[in-house]
């Protein structure tokens, strides 16, 4: 198993214990795990990433309406936009020193 495919579980654990239990700074680990994963993320892939974070961390609150887990599954949802903000943030800075660099 690649340390990309770890990462990733790792992120996703995460991002799933952190909606029921408190973990300091979870936020910002993600957001890490995020940016590092981001960077071996194929070319193909970069808009749907960039989406999926967009996407997730906009619609995370609309679960909270769905009665008893709502409010569970929203967290889940938000820390998972959370790591892929961080691989977008990734992709994008990526982008820009790709088109700026001689």
């Amino acid at each position: 198993m690649s340390f990309i495919k770890i990462l990733g579980i790792v992120s996703v654990l995460l991002a799933i214990v952190g909606a029921f239990v408190t973990i300091p700074y979870l936020a910002a680990i993600l957001v890490v795990l995020g940016l590092i994963g981001g960077a071996s993320i194929a070319a193909e892939d970069h808009v749907r990433v960039i989406v999926s974070a967009l996407a997730l961390t906009a619609l995370a609150s609309v679960l909270g309406n769905i009665p008893e887990i709502g409010h569970y599954l929203g967290g889940i949802v938000a820390n998972l936009g959370l790591m892929a903000a961080g691989a977008a943030i990734t992709i994008v800075l990526c982008n820009i020193y790709r088109r700026f660099k001689p």
